[in-house]
C-alpha cells in the first residue's frame, strides 16, 4: 500500500479527516438559528366600521399564558402571507408592546373588548426597545406583517370576528 494510502485509510477509520478545514462547516456555519414555525390556531376577519364588508381573513396563532403573551413573535424572521398572531390578554386595560428580538416590521392592533379596532401602530421598526402603547383599553392584540393594515384599508374603528381552538371564542 502507498504511503498516502495508508494515512487516507488509517485518518477514515479512526474518524480523523485529513482536510478538516475543507470538508467541515465552520462553528458560525454549523450553528442553527432558532425560529418559531407559525401554528394555525383558528381564523379572524377584519370587517368595516358598519361590520357589513370583509376586509381581510387571516389564520391566527393565539397567545394567552404569560410565557406565550411575552414570547410573541420575537426570533421570527418572515410572517408568512395572511396570519398573524392574536393575543388574549388577562384584561381589557391600556397595553403597550415593543420588538426587541423581533426581526420583522410589524402592524400591531390594539383592540377592546367589543372587538373594535382602538388603535394600530404600522410598521413597528424591528429589534425596537420603544414603547408602542394603545390610544384605549384593549384586551386582544392582533399583530400582523408590516405594512398590512394599509394594503387591506384596516383602521381604528374597524371591527374583527375570530374563531379558535385555544379557548371559547365568539362565533365568526
Amino acid at each position: 500500500m502507498k504511503p498516502w494510502y495508508s494515512f487516507a485509510l488509517l485518518s477514515m477509520l479512526a474518524g480523523c479527516d485529513p482536510a478538516p478545514e475543507a470538508n467541515h462547516p465552520t462553528k458560525k456555519e454549523a450553528k442553527k438559528s432558532y425560529e418559531p414555525q407559525f401554528r394555525k390556531d383558528g381564523l379572524l376577519v377584519v370587517l368595516d366600521a358598519d361590520q357589513r364588508d370583509t376586509l381581510a381573513t387571516l389564520d391566527i396563532e393565539v397567545v394567552q399564558q404569560p410565557d406565550e403573551l411575552q414570547f410573541g413573535m420575537m426570533y421570527r424572521m418572515r410572517v408568512p402571507d395572511n396570519t398573524g398572531m392574536l393575543f388574549l390578554m388577562p384584561r381589557e386595560e391600556m397595553q403597550s408592546f415593543w420588538m426587541r428580538n423581533t426581526y420583522v416590521s410589524l402592524d400591531i392592533l390594539y383592540i377592546n373588548g367589543d372587538k373594535r379596532i382602538v388603535s394600530i401602530v404600522e410598521k413597528a421598526k424591528p429589534l425596537s426597545d420603544e414603547s408602542l402603547p394603545s390610544k384605549g383599553p384593549a384586551l386582544y392584540v392582533l399583530e400582523v406583517a408590516g405594512d398590512y393594515c394599509a394594503q387591506h384599508g384596516i383602521q381604528a374603528g374597524h371591527y374583527v370576528h375570530f374563531a379558535h381552538s385555544r379557548t371559547t371564542a365568539a362565533p365568526l
